[in-house]
């Protein structure tokens, strides 16, 4: 999608309240709220206008995440934001040599939206997963591998399905559930960088977000 067609998707979008969004460094919920909305940057605000926009449009659905405007929107908000240079701070393009480590950038005041930043250095990948929540990403830099699995209920596992390369640019949506079991990953020899929207509360993310499966090849989770 070009990026005059990403522009004018959201500026169909109604009118964005304007709210205070915090934003931090994954932390504890007084780390997300002594922060002030002078610290974003531009593309992420207008990323956090666009999802206010988002969801006062949906705001008649009893599950905005339900609609397929919600999906399509999300996606496209998400891709305007990634193709932006001036998005992330070199301080939120930081990993860790122990996990892929992952930089709150703002939290909604009504805990309906969180956004981060997710830096992975080479061989670094998340557990397979489904989610407790809809969730969106885009790769900003480098090349994500995304390994996609099924649900067998009867078994109690996920099976891989495909496995495929996730560049620049890439955006996926999912809504929550095992629906949507996946794993990302880095197998690449240089830092990866992706943008994340979870539909939680900023304090939420590391708690309330993935929901870890087990994989047809491996143990019982304890």
């Amino acid at each position: 999608m070009s990026q005059d067609l990403r522009s004018a998707s959201l500026e169909r979008l109604p009118a964005q309240r304007s709210q205070p969004v915090k934003t931090a460094q994954a932390g504890s919920r007084e780390q997300v709220d002594v922060l002030l909305r002078a610290g974003r940057s531009a593309p992420l605000a207008r990323l956090c206008d666009a999802l206010d926009a988002i969801f006062d449009a949906c705001a008649h659905f009893p599950e905005p995440s339900a609609s397929t405007f919600f999906a399509r929107s999300m996606r496209i908000a998400l891709a305007d934001a990634a193709a932006n240079p001036d998005l992330l701070t070199a301080a939120q393009r930081e990993g860790s040599v122990e996990k892929y480590r992952r930089h709150l950038l703002a939290a909604d005041p009504h805990g309906r939206y969180a956004i981060a930043a997710l830096v992975w250095l080479p061989q670094q990948a998340s557990p397979v997963h489904a989610h407790h929540t809809w969730c969106g990403y885009a790769v900003v830099d480098g090349t994500l591998s995304e390994t996609v699995f099924e649900w067998n209920g009867a078994q109690h596992c996920a099976s891989a399905t495909r496995t495929q390369a996730r560049k620049p640019g890439a955006v996926s949506f999912v809504r929550g559930g095992r629906g949507g079991i996946h794993q990302l990953g880095n197998g690449s020899e240089a830092p990866a960088v992706s943008l994340h929207i979870y539909g939680v509360a900023g304090a939420q993310i590391a708690t309330h977000v993935n929901d870890i499966v087990r994989t047809a090849n491996m143990p019982a989770l304890a």
